[in-house]
């Protein structure tokens, strides 16, 4: 495994990049700081860049400093441009992760093979064009990105584990049900409704342990039911009470990670009456109970 720190370690900041692979690339860096920190790495132009912003933001940089893109918290960047390279350029804000899948065209080719039709810039007329796109990340998505940041396991097979994580998150993120093209998508265009759906996520983690019903929820964003269900799985890939689950399992295992509340005082802070119920909750999830979880942090 070609693991190699190459940047200077600043306190309280890591950088970490691992190689997975031939042509494949995992970066990660936190900045615990107060102050803004650069992050700076040549990249070849056979390399696709998928950027994933766990916490706080991020600014790419290009051409040396003439030109910009943000990438805010809970969102994402794919990155692609056969023609020149576009070496990383990074000025992470104070307080934020950021995690980066760079994976060759090759190598990209190589895992969808002939299924890959619906993935636009592999497309025959788009193969050697640049490509650009920015997303949402995902529950899902977001569960596989803090087991990243956050690996603590045997360093023997850490890159088996890498390795595992970045095929599940590349499988996620371009996961789409059958029934929604997102690209044609007519209610995506409508960037009122996006604003509402967005507020309807911000509720509902907002008041996690008492989540209003659905049609509370579509009557305090303005919208009608079938438009908050519809529009929720376009942006967040699932629906309203499924993604409430993911991230209330989340925040559960943070909590216990803490451990500054006891199982039963985690479980009321997410919203379960009962011990028993959170327990069963947490084991559905993560195929182990809060108890065991916690000492296996040990």
């Amino acid at each position: 495994m070609n693991e190699k720190n190459n940047l200077k370690s600043v306190a309280k900041s890591t950088f970490n990049e691992t190689a997975v692979d031939d042509g494949f690339l995992i970066l990660m860096f936190r900045n615990d700081e107060s102050v803004a920190q650069n992050v700076a790495k040549d990249i070849d132009s056979s390399f696709i860049q998928f950027h994933f912003c766990i916490k706080g933001g991020t600014k790419f940089v290009f051409n040396q400093g003439r030109y910009s893109l943000d990438i805010h918290e809970e969102n994402s960047l794919l990155l692609y441009n056969p023609q020149r390279e576009l070496p990383i350029d990074l000025e992470v804000e104070p307080n934020s992760w950021i995690v980066s899948i760079l994976i060759s065209i090759k190598k990209f080719h190589g895992l969808f093979s002939e299924e890959a039709d619906y993935i636009s810039f592999l497309s025959g007329d788009n193969k050697d064009k640049k490509y650009y796109k920015d997303g949402v990340i995902t529950p899902s998505m977001a569960i596989v990105l803090n087991q990243l940041i956050n690996y603590s396991l045997n360093s023997s097979i850490k890159q088996l584990y890498f390795k595992g994580k970045a095929y599940e998150l590349l499988s996620l993120y371009f996961n789409r049900s059958e029934d929604a093209d997102v690209e044609q998508c007519p209610f995506l265009v409508d960037e009122a409704n996006v604003i509402k759906i967005r507020k309807a996520k911000d509720i509902i983690v907002l008041r996690m342990a008492e989540p209003p019903t659905l049609q509370e929820l579509a009557d305090e964003i303005g919208l009608n039911i079938k438009k908050l269900k519809e529009g929720f799985k376009q942006i967040y890939g699932d629906s309203v009470f499924s993604f409430l689950f993911d991230y209330k399992m989340e925040v559960a295992r943070k909590l216990l990670e803490a451990g500054d509340d006891n199982v039963n005082e985690v479980g009321h802070k997410v919203g379960y009456s009962t011990s028993s119920h959170f327990i069963a909750a947490f084991k559905k999830k993560y195929g182990t109970t809060p108890k065991k979880y916690v000492m296996s942090l040990g």
